[in-house]
């Protein structure tokens, strides 16, 4: 049977729930970098990313642990030491994030 556009939701599709996961300008960065290093502490992840103010920096954690696809741990210690690394939830992005990064060796100019 022909699916038809007029007949279907783009908000009731997988992309759509990946897209909601994953948006947004920084999200992409930190999991790639969690994919690199796996568990890098938060001022280590500000200078890997660079152009990131540390609001957003600790707005864009906070999503992706609220979302379970990273850990936040905490070492009660001073000065006090937070560690960031990615749940089996996020480590079962790694395979859309590799293909990503071989594109675009594949397509880079």
């Amino acid at each position: 049977m022909l699916r038809c556009i007029s007949n279907e939701n783009f908000d009731d599709t997988g992309f759509c729930y990946t897209l909601s996961l994953i948006n947004g300008k920084f999200k992409l960065r930190v999991l790639y970098a969690l994919m690199e290093f796996e568990v890098v502490r938060f001022n280590e992840m500000k200078r890997y990313i660079g152009n990131i103010s540390f609001k957003s920096l600790s707005r864009t954690l906070k999503e992706l642990e609220a979302d379970k696809l990273i850990n936040r741990k905490e070492y009660y210690q001073i000065p006090p030491k937070v560690e960031y690394s990615l749940t089996e939830r996020g480590k079962s992005l790694i395979p859309i994030l590799d293909s990503l990064c071989e594109w675009g060796d594949l397509h880079r100019i």
